[in-house]
């Protein structure tokens, strides 16, 4: 297992990013904190979260960052991790929001959830047509200077808007998104492959993506409308049972019997073989999925094998 630098930073990582949109939802913060341990014994650093993590439970307000920010408190490990969250969701404002009055009061929140006086890796998580790209990224600048942030990266933007704050940055002398976290799998690849991929990668961005196991999909656990019980997540999982999911299933099946390796593994190991990744970003609620996608960060695919998975979601 080989570490990959994000972007043209000084950050490098094992190729799996723990997700942590599931804390203080579907996992408690015992859970929780179990899981992170585990990940981290592992060797494994890059926990992504967001300051909207996860508010679309009744109750909850941010409590995936302030769950992190207990367990790094309560581990002394700071240090030992990197941190990676996001701005721009709406948070009561009613809008998706970059703009440099909100960016700049939102980290101080971010940080003091997170117990942390800075942020490894903040990420720009949805576009904002209503605000100049040229604003967001110098509120980046002052918090770079200020030493809040390490560096930026942007989230859910596609080829023509990545490219333009990449334009912006260079003019303006401003900071450059390094990565780039889209919706990318087995199944949704349009989000990522072609021009978005193209561009990463000619730049020299990485990409971390999400969704890496299709909300469950791909574990080969949801085969039938019946399946959808076995998870509160499982009902988001319906649009994947179509033609082309049962072939990535049939083919995720093949590779399975052949290798020996859990279906999650294998689709985590296929994306860590495509250009411009850096890695995956998955969630687990409990020790052993954890494991299981640490396996999955330590697989390699035959070429073949690569290819029957490939050709099975075309």
């Amino acid at each position: 297992m080989t570490n990959r630098r994000l972007g043209r930073t000084d950050i490098e990582i094992a190729p799996l990013v723990l997700g942590t949109n599931v804390v203080g939802w579907t996992a408690d913060e015992k859970t929780s904190f179990e899981v992170m341990d585990a990940f981290v014994a592992e060797g494994f650093t890059a926990i992504d979260t967001a300051d909207s993590y996860s508010r679309w439970v009744p109750g909850n307000d941010s409590e995936s960052e302030k769950i992190i920010g207990r367990w790094m408190k309560a581990r002394g490990n700071r240090a030992k991790v990197h941190i990676f969250t996001k701005v721009g969701s709406d948070m009561g404002q009613g809008r998706k929001d970059l703009s440099a009055k909100w960016i700049l009061e939102e980290v101080e929140a971010s940080l003091k959830r997170l117990q942390t006086d800075y942020i490894d890796l903040y990420q720009s998580h949805w576009p904002d047509p209503a605000v100049a790209q040229e604003e967001t990224l110098s509120a980046y600048d002052k918090l770079i200077k200020a030493g809040k942030v390490r560096h930026i990266g942007a989230s859910n933007y596609d080829a023509a808007l990545l490219a333009e704050a990449l334009k912006v940055s260079e003019e303006k002398g401003l900071p450059r998104y390094q990565t780039l976290q889209n919706e990318f799998n087995l199944y949704t690849r349009e989000k990522y492959a072609g021009a978005v991929q193209d561009l990463v990668v000619k730049e020299g961005l990485s990409c971390i993506c999400y969704y890496a196991l299709a909300a469950g999909f791909l574990t080969g656990k949801y085969r039938s409308k019946k399946d959808f019980d076995k998870s509160p997540r499982g009902k988001g999982v319906a649009k994947y049972l179509d033609r082309k999911g049962t072939h990535i299933l049939a083919a995720l099946d093949k590779v399975a019997e052949s290798t020996g390796a859990a279906r999650a593994e294998i689709a985590l190991a296929w994306i860590n073989a495509q250009p411009g990744i850096a890695a995956p970003i998955a969630s687990a609620t409990s020790v052993a999925q954890l494991q299981s996608l640490a396996r999955g960060a330590r697989l390699t695919l035959s070429k073949e094998d690569e290819k029957l998975l490939t050709d099975a979601g075309k």
